[in-house]
């Protein structure tokens, strides 16, 4: 461990300066900026759903300079083809032969902006991408660079003409990110700064590749207790039907294993970015609603109750034992 030590110490920095120079040009918004980073050390896919105008792509592609990788924006569209993401095969008629024109999806932070504007077979090409981290055309497999991450946004399903992610497509994100409007306070700093047209603020490229797959290293050495990993057993088991007294009725399927396995990732992450070389049950109770949101299904019983997934993930989580 002590060997790691320097390394985890660089990482860390390295996480502040990405912070700095995002704060460059974000007012506020935190606690997205906080998972994003999360999502990049973890490996994990960030679903983020809020209104527009809350500066998802902004934070994206800021994100992209700081790290000086490379950056895809794919606005989805209902008349989208999944070859319009992933790419296809081009005739060439002066040879007879073909050749592979790559997609958007082929860099490295990508964009997927409004993703359930998208038919059913569009999301599903993307999806498939991000578990698989390649691409087949034309019976030719093409791997997707490193870090590759998805950060997909979505309308409130309550706004017209969207499509919903089914609940397995969904499951393959890390997170679930609910986007708050700014604090009054917040608002007005981003008035004063964008009411004048002045331009945004340059960002320094304070990361590479190579500092991302270091971090992921340190991450990974993060020590994690074993009454830590139960606890996250325990919250991930809660969301079953049956398995707590305080949620009877209210849950009609609950999350899979891999809400455990994200979840320990994501903790482990989380106590990197707070500095600290091991995880606490607080690092996993903070990750917990964005982890656990998109993989439960409320029961008939909750719905008449007007409650939402947020509403009995904290129930959950007000009833788990903390070690």
């Amino acid at each position: 461990m002590n060997d790691s030590r320097p390394a985890e110490s660089a990482s860390q920095a390295l996480m502040n300066e990405l912070k700095n120079e995002l704060a460059k040009v974000l007012v506020g918004q935190e606690a997205m900026v906080n998972r994003l980073l999360v999502g990049l050390l973890s490996g994990g896919h960030i679903l983020l759903e809020g209104m527009p105008g809350l500066a998802k792509t902004l934070t994206v592609r800021t994100l992209a300079e700081c790290v000086a990788t490379g950056f895809s924006r794919i606005q989805f569209t209902p008349d989208m083809l999944p070859a319009d993401v992933v790419g296809t095969e081009v005739f060439n008629p002066k040879d007879g032969s073909y050749s592979v024109k790559r997609g958007p999806v082929f860099s490295n932070l990508i964009l997927a902006d409004e993703i359930n504007r998208a038919p059913a077979k569009v999301q599903a090409a993307l999806l498939e991408v991000m578990q698989e981290h390649q691409v087949t055309i034309g019976g030719e497999s093409f791997a997707m660079e490193q870090p590759f991450l998805v950060f997909a946004t979505q309308n409130p399903i309550e706004q017209e003409g969207t499509y919903p992610l089914p609940e397995a497509q969904v499951d393959r994100f890390m997170m679930k990110v609910v986007l708050p409007y700014p604090s009054l306070d917040e608002e007005r700093r981003i008035l004063d700064r964008m009411a004048g047209n002045q331009a945004l603020p340059s960002v320094n490229a304070v990361a590479s590749p190579a500092d991302v797959a270091q971090a992921r290293e340190s991450v990974n050495s993060v020590f994690a207790d074993q009454k830590v990993r139960d606890y996250i057993v325990d919250v991930v088991r809660a969301t079953r039907p049956g398995a707590l007294p305080g949620v009877e009725g209210l849950i009609e399927t609950g999350a899979s294993p891999r809400a455990g396995i994200w979840l320990m990732h994501g903790a482990r992450a989380h106590a990197f970015l707070s500095g600290r070389d091991y995880v606490t049950p607080h690092d996993a109770k903070t990750l917990a609603p964005d982890v656990l949101r998109h993989r439960i299904s409320l029961s008939y019983e909750a719905e008449a109750e007007a409650l939402t997934a947020d509403d009995v993930v904290q129930r959950i989580l007000d009833n788990v034992l903390v070690p």
